[in-house]
């Protein structure tokens, strides 16, 4: 058993990707494709993804548009190209899209008090598009539920289905076939995706590494949050950076507090395709930790840490999801760590999409699988937490050999990033395992000493 042990470490720098990587439009016609096929072999006749502001990631990936004031909904079966029903201020957004569509305003998307004079009734777009009695119906919201006829999608578009085609167990929640943990149409990446997350990822990473090095004691919670340098990218989560008492309650904005010596703090920072996460105490040692927690890095960050070691040790193409539960279970079980999220999820243009990680999970992971290393300590006590949360990608040697080929800029740093976590930190990687930000795995405890960060010996 490698004890963690503190040390001094310089980070090194592994650069930017000169632009963001661009998907090519025959990407989208390709997963309208699979998606015909994975239709059919469910037995759905129709298809529709709903879609709003924060829930748009199956239409966005579906298609390359996400709405923004407003709802939408695509209809998929009907013709070769698919509907989408859009309110007043999309419609012409609509037109971005790099996957053909035919494109219809549809008002009651739109917001209160604007026109809704100028659309067709919802029963009869769904007639004409083929949704009548007797049609089999898959409905795509965010989430998926124990039972087939429970959605999130508004009530009375589904009523509106139902009603259609007169039995309510003809329209099924049809999420599954997008974000089903072990064979979703979303939980696996194409390499040109891969690129883009790797591209988000250096973004969200190299903002947090700012943050963490130029925190300073008196800077608020606005000012600090500025050094992440958002570029305007759609954020997957809203900012998140708290310090002090608040801090305990997490996912909170930042307000105009003043940042103390020996403040609790946290913060995120999530684009579409990444996230970064660190937590720890405002200090520059363990002398300056608030009474009674000097112990904060042997009781917490230690065990922790080595959890998170072996989590990514035991990563690679076809392990089962419970074994990567079970290793921070062995570690983290205590209910003093308060860990009763899932230990690592797949991300993809929202934070989580789902997670094959799981207690006696059979599910195996696969090449093109996009994760964010994800456990979360909720002490409840003055110990607070402690967190090191990033993004990496499982790829087989096929996978490799094409992103070394395609994307060969992106290749070094991943080779970089790999090399430093070896070396630097002493962690050891299978080769399937890509870290995609540039401060993988760097866990600085006493934030005004971002340099002395958790290590395991070679």
């Amino acid at each position: 058993m490698r004890s963690p042990r503190l040390a001094t470490v310089e980070l090194p720098e592994f650069g930017l990707p000169e632009a963001m990587p661009v998907l090519p439009d025959r990407l989208y016609r390709e997963r309208m494709a699979r998606l015909s096929d994975a239709m059919a072999r469910a037995g759905y006749e129709r298809l529709l993804v709903y879609a709003d502001r924060e829930h748009s990631a199956n239409l966005a990936y579906l298609t390359g548009f996400d709405p923004r004031f407003e709802e939408a909904l695509l209809i998929v079966g009907a013709a070769e190209q698919p509907l989408l029903l859009t309110g007043n201020e999309c419609v012409g957004m609509a037109a971005a899209a790099p996957l053909p569509m035919r494109v219809e305003l549809f008002q009651d998307f739109s917001l209160p008090a604007q026109p809704r004079d100028r659309s067709r009734l919802l029963p009869e777009v769904l007639e004409s598009e083929g949704i009548v009695a007797g049609c089999n119906v898959g409905v795509v919201g965010w989430k998926t539920y124990s039972r087939p006829d429970q959605h999130d999608v508004p009530s009375y578009l589904i009523d509106a289905i139902r009603d259609q085609v007169g039995d309510a167990s003809l329209v099924a929640n049809a999420t599954p076939l997008l974000i089903d943990a072990d064979h979703g149409l979303r939980v696996g990446n194409e390499v040109e995706q891969l690129a883009w997350f790797e591209w988000a990822a250096c973004h969200t990473s190299e903002g947090v590494k700012r943050l963490l090095r130029g925190l300073e004691i008196g800077m608020t919670e606005q000012e600090a949050v500025q050094l992440l340098q958002w570029n305007g990218t759609p954020l997957s989560c809203h900012l998140m950076l708290t310090a002090g008492e608040r801090a305990t309650l997490g996912l909170l904005s930042p307000s105009d507090r003043p940042i103390q010596r020996g403040d609790r703090f946290t913060t995120a920072f999530g684009i579409w395709g990444a996230l970064n996460c660190r937590a720890g105490f405002v200090v520059a040692g363990a002398d300056e930790l608030p009474d009674g927690i000097s112990d904060y890095v042997d009781k917490l960050v230690a065990p922790y840490f080595a959890a998170i070691v072996e989590w990514y040790e035991a990563l690679h193409v076809g392990q089962r999801g419970g074994v990567l539960h079970e290793i921070v279970d062995r570690h983290l079980g205590d209910p003093f760590f308060g860990i009763f999220l899932n230990p690592g999820h797949q991300i993809h243009l929202d934070e989580w999409v789902n997670s094959p990680i799981a207690e006696d999970s059979q599910i195996r992971l696969r090449s093109g699988m996009a994760f964010q290393a994800d456990v979360i300590p909720a002490t409840g006590t003055e110990y607070f937490t402690t967190n090191i949360e990033d993004g990496l990608a499982l790829a087989d040697e096929d996978l490799r050999t094409e992103i070394a080929r395609s994307y060969p800029g992106m290749w070094r740093r991943i080779q970089a990033r790999r090399r430093f976590m070896e070396q630097g930190l002493g962690i050891r990687l299978h080769a399937d395992v890509l870290p995609f930000s540039n401060i993988p795995a760097y866990l600085a405890p006493f934030l005004l000493r971002p340099d002395l960060v958790m290590t395991v010996p070679g």
